[in-house]
């Protein structure tokens, strides 16, 4: 066929940052996790027991055609990518853990500990209505 990988790739590497967060060793790390699954676009997994906090965000150089605009610039991360470990050769990518949303941190935390993240925070009570002064 002649050609190359890139020529098909949908640019999965270019469209979120993945960065290394500790690995929760109480129950206020995994609150904090439960805490950025809170959020859009934001996941959290784990691989060969790392664990990493990633987002979904396009490159601002990533080119319709799905190609870098910066290629010959780009910074040194791109650089180091290797194609063999590429998320479009590889197919379907798995996890050791695969977080999207909190309820899942929440039933991996319990299933370790027995115990539940978050503790109930009683409600509000509303003051009561200032009485007005009579004259």
């Amino acid at each position: 066929m002649g050609s190359i990988l890139c020529e098909h790739c949908p640019a999965a590497c270019c469209r979120h940052v993945a960065l290394p967060i500790d690995k929760p060793g109480n129950k206020r790390d995994y609150d904090d996790i439960r805490w950025y699954l809170m959020h859009n676009d934001v996941t959290v997994f784990v691989e060969d027991g790392d664990w990493f906090v990633q987002f979904q965000a396009r490159c601002h150089n990533l080119g319709a055609d799905n190609r870098c605009l910066v290629y010959e610039t780009r910074p040194e991360i791109c650089r180091e990518y290797e194609p063999g470990s590429c998320d479009y050769a590889g197919g379907p990518y798995t996890y050791d853990h695969h977080f999207t949303h909190a309820k899942q941190i929440e039933e991996f935390y319990f299933k370790r500990t027995g115990k539940k993240l978050g503790k109930p925070t009683p409600p509000r009570r509303r003051p009561a209505p200032r009485k007005k002064k009579s004259a």
